[in-house]
């Protein structure tokens, strides 16, 4: 049993460092596959093992999705926001700077998963049935706030919510098998790297500090430390909002402008919303992430023992992943200059559009479907950001359909 969840932990880590560094495959997609061959491997091993894989396959997703993201401008829906304050360094020749903020705040949400688990196996039954009866009001507070921080934007950034909105309740309303991975790639990943081709983006060589010269004052990691605590919990167990919504609460806040404590900010909330994912799995039984969910269809009752596995294997990967993304991130920086930035761009754009053809449905119609919902994401995205306006607003397609679903 223990060499079982040794080698679930490594094989996860694996495999959520390939998820990190592909562009367009997020860990819901690998955890949809390992689903439905489920049966097949439960005659090979327990279901507990598969969590464990699972889980951290998930955590070290979090810590090395911000290299595509920053290095190359595809990110997934968690950490597109690391794309503007990540680009700013990365034309500086500070990109390896940027991705290690990233990882120092994924160390960080390691330490408040541990300190909210045991304050979400308590509170959080009893307060999350009033949340519920409210859901919808919740929901349209948070995203009205988020759209009132645009400074002299809103009428540009409300315009965009709902048109991503709607967009969101379209694609999941289509014969689509997989409707979120055009949507989110055309929304998030396509339309940066089509104005980057369009820019000619050229990557300076990049500067590899030692890491003891990477470091964020005591009041900023104090103030990013609160922004998380404050912000993160509530994204765990709301439907419809992410990382992104949530680094944008506490940057709100903790009135945090630096760039620098943004990234070390958004890094820990990252992880911290699929570390607490899980345990909200246990508390309510509520799915917050494509992970969660996947676990319960595999376990639909965690036990407590389970949820102690559980939380070691985050521990464990993301430790593991923190290094990992070090060296990988080391590599990158030593490389990216040498790389045609257009070209490269131009070769994730057909990866993407490959990948959404594969996977996102079976039939030829549904594939169709598809990609119309891919350039139509992708159009909106670029209209997003050639309006000068927080892409945070394009989760409207998820936001929308939520709040349509509770309120009506």
């Amino acid at each position: 049993m223990l060499l079982e969840l040794i080698l679930a932990i490594f094989i996860g880590i694996i495999i959520g460092t390939i998820t990190g560094l592909t562009p367009g495959i997020h860990i819901n997609l690998v955890a949809v596959i390992l689903l439905s061959f489920s049966a097949f491997l439960l005659n090979l091993t327990t279901p507990i093992i598969l969590v464990i894989f699972i889980t951290s396959m998930a955590i070290t997703h979090t810590f090395v999705d911000y290299l595509p993201s920053i290095f190359l401008g595809a990110p997934d829906e968690d950490s597109f926001l690391s794309i503007l304050p990540g680009h700013q360094l990365l034309l500086k020749g500070h990109a390896f700077e940027a991705i290690v903020l990233t990882l120092y705040g994924g160390l960080m949400a390691l330490i408040i998963i541990l300190i909210f688990t045991p304050i979400f196996i308590y509170m959080l039954p009893i307060i999350y049935p009033f949340f519920q009866k409210i859901m919808w009001l919740v929901l349209i507070l948070i995203s009205t706030f988020l759209i009132i921080t645009e400074k002299n934007k809103k009428t540009h950034a409300l315009i965009i919510f709902l048109l991503a909105g709607f967009l969101g309740i379209a694609s999941l309303n289509l014969n689509i098998k997989e409707p979120l991975l055009p949507l989110l790639t055309g929304l998030f990943g396509a339309s940066n790297l089509l104005i980057s081709i369009k820019q000619k983006t050229k990557i300076p060589e990049q500067k590899i500090d030692l890491l003891k010269n990477i470091k964020l004052s005591k009041k900023s990691i104090a103030k990013t430390f609160l922004a998380s605590i404050l912000s993160s919990p509530f994204t765990a167990f709301l439907p419809g909002l992410g990382a992104s919504q949530a680094a944008l609460i506490g940057q709100q806040f903790l009135d945090i402008k630096n760039s620098k404590e943004f990234l070390f900010l958004l890094g820990a909330i990252n992880t911290i919303v699929m570390g607490l994912s899980f345990v909200t799995l246990f508390s309510i039984q509520k799915t917050r992430t494509g992970a969660a969910a996947t676990i319960s269809r595999l376990i639909p009752e965690l036990t407590i023992n389970n949820l102690y596995l559980i939380i070691l294997s985050i521990i464990i990967s993301g430790l593991i992943a923190f290094s990992l993304t070090i060296f990988l991130a080391k590599f990158f920086a030593k490389n990216i200059h040498k790389i045609e930035y257009s070209k490269l761009s131009k070769i994730i754009l057909i990866i993407l559009f490959i990948m959404i053809t594969i996977f996102s449905d079976s039939t030829i119609s549904g594939k169709l479907l598809a990609l119309l919902v891919f350039f139509i994401s992708t159009s909106l995205g670029i209209f997003t950001i050639l309006s000068e306006v927080k892409r945070m607003h394009l989760m409207g397609c998820l936001l929308v359909p939520t709040i349509l679903f509770y309120l009506l």
